[in-house]
């Protein structure tokens, strides 16, 4: 297995807490890309993905309309993808996605957290090396019809694909199924996606993701407690979608 397994099994990141973040989530980054792909979902492959998303995410209907609505009125704010990248204490470093109508504001709440916590607000390109920016799509597998992953990803390898593997994944109901999981380079995320909805996979999301290609930083309980105020911290603003560090995973 590869590097991009080993995070994604070790990784105690908290994921967003209940559905209305997810919701707030799914929803900024739907406008988004209707903003940058149109809302024809035929000729957007990121919008189609965050549609996928949305419906496994039981995401009202609603909800999709509004945001998919917000992209194309003048009046109102303009959500941009912005990354900020900094030191937490004891040496570690985050990255964090956020989607906002107000850098202003984000920033200022950015570098909050990271003062109140005893680290420091980067400059751009002060940590952002730390990471490789990959695609990773999630596909729902049907007992009845298991994917052989070996076959999967010698088709996919010429796309831009580096790995495949499945693991169990537990709803919010407590039900647990198969995901297979596909990594792959950042520009890859077209073809990919391409490739899955031609050969009928069950697209649960598509998306990206930040895999440290440097070792994780192992702390004593006290630091890691401080670090894990300031994650809680970013993960808890609504306008901080994705929160990455180089924070080794607690021991079981």
């Amino acid at each position: 297995m590869g590097r991009a397994f080993e995070f994604r099994k070790e990784r105690k990141m908290k994921r967003w807490g209940h559905m209305a973040r997810v919701f707030t989530k799914l929803g900024k980054e739907i406008t988004i890309a209707v903003r940058q792909g149109g809302p024809d979902v035929v000729g957007n492959p990121r919008l189609r993905a965050l549609l996928a998303e949305a419906r496994n995410e039981n995401m009202p209907k609603e909800n999709v309309e509004r945001a998919i609505k917000k992209a194309t009125e003048k009046n109102l704010g303009d959500y941009k993808e912005v990354v900020f990248e900094g030191f937490g204490p004891h040496g570690v470093a985050y990255l964090v996605e956020t989607a906002t109508d107000n850098n202003t504001r984000t920033v200022a709440n950015v570098r909050s957290y990271f003062t109140k916590c005893g680290g420091t607000l980067g400059t751009s390109g002060s940590v952002s090396f730390m990471f490789d920016h990959k695609c990773v799509f999630r596909l729902k597998e049907d007992p009845a019809k298991p994917i052989d992953l070996d076959t999967l990803e010698l088709e996919l390898i010429d796309l831009g694909v580096e790995e495949v593997f499945s693991e169990e994944v537990e709803n919010e109901d407590g039900d647990v199924h198969t995901e297979i999981a596909i990594y792959g380079a950042f520009e890859a995320y077209g073809e990919v996606q391409k490739y899955i909805e031609d050969n009928g996979y069950e697209l649960v999301s598509g998306g990206f993701d930040r895999i440290p290609n440097v070792d994780l930083k192992e702390v004593e309980p006290e630091q890691r407690a401080t670090l894990e105020k300031l994650t809680n911290l970013l993960e808890d603003d609504e306008d901080v979608t994705n929160v990455y560090s180089t924070l080794a995973p607690a021991e079981e």
